[in-house]
């Protein structure tokens, strides 16, 4: 969910139960079967490279946080966070069980993939420190997205956080992506929204050529 184009109903249960903490992170689902899944639901450019770019963020943050080995699931859970809004934004993180299950999605990731809508459209509270990365990268993504293409370079590679705290600060700028989120998140983690800021343009510059590049062949 990011850049401005959440819509959702009220906070609602999903009913979907499971330990405090991931001790065995497991794949149900392989990432092109998870890609696919993906393309099945969603269409538009947008959401492609909303996901693509979540995805890589969370890998980078499986790298950097040392979670290496549960890198794929990671990533995965963030290629498929948002799989029901494209079709169903008012069902947003509602809908998405059902579709994931369908998938072939486990229990445990359809609670991580949900849970970064908690207080908005769900009522899984984040409590892995990848479902609070999710929470706090996912709309931070979109506000980073949206300043790098007011730069020359349309790019992250020369994003400061310097840039970006005014971008932040500026209510009107990308005004649908939530600052009251994003802080949040950086005080569920224990960072300040600055170490936010710098290593979620760390983790895009890590995924931005990738990405481009697929964007560019696929559309």
């Amino acid at each position: 969910m990011a850049g401005g184009l959440h819509v959702c109903g009220k906070a609602v249960h999903c009913k979907l139960h499971r330990q405090e903490k991931v001790k065995n992170m497991q794949n149900t689902v392989t990432r092109e079967e998870a890609f696919a899944l993906l393309r099945k639901y969603n269409q538009e450019s947008f959401h492609i490279q909303h996901a693509l770019t979540v995805e890589g963020t969370m890998r980078w943050y499986a790298r950097e946080l040392g979670y290496g080995e549960e890198e794929e699931y990671w990533g995965i859970v963030g290629l498929l966070h948002d799989i029901d809004f494209e079709l169903f934004p008012e069902q947003h993180c509602q809908k998405a069980p059902e579709l994931l299950r369908e998938g072939g999605v486990g229990e445990d990731m359809i609670y991580s993939i949900c849970s970064h809508g908690y207080g908005i459209c769900c009522d899984l509270e984040p409590k892995h420190e990848m479902e609070k990365v999710l929470f706090a990268a996912d709309e931070l993504t979109g506000l980073i997205g949206a300043a790098a293409k007011m730069r020359p370079s349309k790019s992250v590679m020369d994003m400061e956080v310097s840039s970006l705290k005014k971008k932040f600060k500026d209510k009107r700028f990308a005004a649908g992506c939530s600052r009251d989120v994003i802080r949040t998140g950086a005080e569920r983690l224990g960072w300040t929204l600055e170490e936010l800021m710098e290593k979620t343009i760390l983790a895009m510059r890590s995924c931005e050529a990738s990405i481009n590049d697929y964007m560019n062949m696929a559309f």
